[in-house]
């Protein structure tokens, strides 16, 4: 029987998106912004294993988006990262955000199923098939413009894996990406798999994640719209027997006050925004990622800046909670929260918007 919270149906998701990142999901120059130390993340994951989160996601990266923070110059590697908390919790489920283009499904097929070892079944993969392309230049990879191409990269890389997580023999792999002498699988997960989270915009992504993961990851910018994509999407891996789970991404700026929440958003946004950093960002997300949907990157500069484009969630403990039963009613399955301060802001979101959503029968 496996342990991991994410492999459960039940109640909505909440885990923690980005903290293994400078400045998290912020772009702002205010000095309060997140520190992205390994003693900082291994206190908020201590704090959230305690509080009964659910997860942790990071993101990976190799270069920062420039403008006077570098945002996201300083990150930690996803897999180690997740194996160091892994190894500090106890019922936290921890992905890994792995791209397929830059490691090979053998290596990383071994390398969950280690750290699911270390967590006694709590590790999750988080499957990137890959968007930005000067982070893939700066590898020395060349990134395929073609999503036909990509994603079948990528259903090859995760078949390769799974290959090796159920065979108990030794296999070659004969494929038209990869040419595998005489691989086995060992160890493999504790329940033989673990959840496998992707983000998708693309026709050919959202096909890939309905045909392979456990929950898709999508903004929540326009929550009637949202609605109908959900469905949508559901309706889609359920035509293929699955049930996939939508989760969606917030950004929590909670306060005693609406006034002291809107005083805060002003100060890391208006007055502290690193624009040149948001603006390289959206102009990257508009080249060359589908996970937001063009039409709506336009609207949403403001909102890149304040929490990467995330659900805003701001104001009174009542506020954020109502917040997140919307996302709830919407369809959603789950959201990540992100804050300014992870380890400072976490504790005033436990102590007040927790209590609430239980009483609603959320969580």
């Amino acid at each position: 029987m496996t342990t991991n919270l994410m492999m459960k149906k039940d109640g909505f998701k909440l885990g923690t998106f980005s903290s293994n990142c400078s400045s998290g999901m912020t772009v702002t120059k205010a000095p309060e912004r997140w520190q992205n130390s390994w003693e900082n993340n291994l206190k908020l994951g201590k704090m959230l294993d305690a509080a009964g989160i659910d997860f942790m996601l990071p993101i990976a990266r190799w270069i920062g988006y420039g403008g006077e923070t570098d945002f996201h110059g300083g990150v930690l590697e996803t897999m180690t990262w997740a194996a160091g908390l892994l190894a500090n919790t106890e019922n936290l489920t921890v992905f890994a955000t792995i791209h397929t283009a830059a490691n090979n499904p053998v290596v990383v097929a071994k390398q969950i199923a280690t750290i699911d070892q270390i967590g006694k079944g709590r590790a999750g993969l988080n499957i990137v098939a890959g968007w930005n392309k000067p982070e893939y230049e700066a590898l020395g990879l060349t990134l395929p413009d073609d999503h036909e191409a990509r994603y079948g990269y990528a259903q090859e890389w995760i078949d390769v894996i799974r290959k090796l997580w159920t065979s108990d023999e030794y296999f070659d792999w004969d494929g038209t990406y990869f040419n595998l002498k005489h691989v086995a699988g060992d160890p493999k997960p504790m329940s033989g798999t673990v959840p496998i989270l992707n983000a998708a915009g693309s026709p050919q992504g959202r096909e890939f994640a309905t045909d392979n993961a456990n929950y898709l990851f999508t903004p929540a910018i326009d929550l009637t719209r949202s609605k109908d994509e959900i469905q949508e999407l559901k309706d889609q891996a359920a035509a293929k027997g699955r049930d996939v789970g939508v989760l969606t991404f917030s950004h929590v700026i909670c306060r005693e006050t609406e006034e002291e929440a809107r005083a805060f958003q002003k100060y890391i946004t208006d007055d502290n925004a690193d624009w040149e950093a948001v603006d390289n960002l959206v102009n990257l997300q508009f080249a060359h990622a589908h996970s937001f949907p063009h039409d709506l990157l336009a609207q949403i500069r403001y909102l890149m800046a304040q929490g990467h484009g995330g659900f805003p969630l701001v104001g009174t403990p009542q506020q954020v909670a109502e917040g997140i039963i919307k996302l709830h009613e919407t369809g959603f399955a789950g959201t990540t929260l992100s804050f300014v301060d992870y380890a400072g802001e976490f504790p005033f979101f436990r102590d007040n918007v927790l209590p609430i959503l239980a009483e609603a029968g959320i969580r």
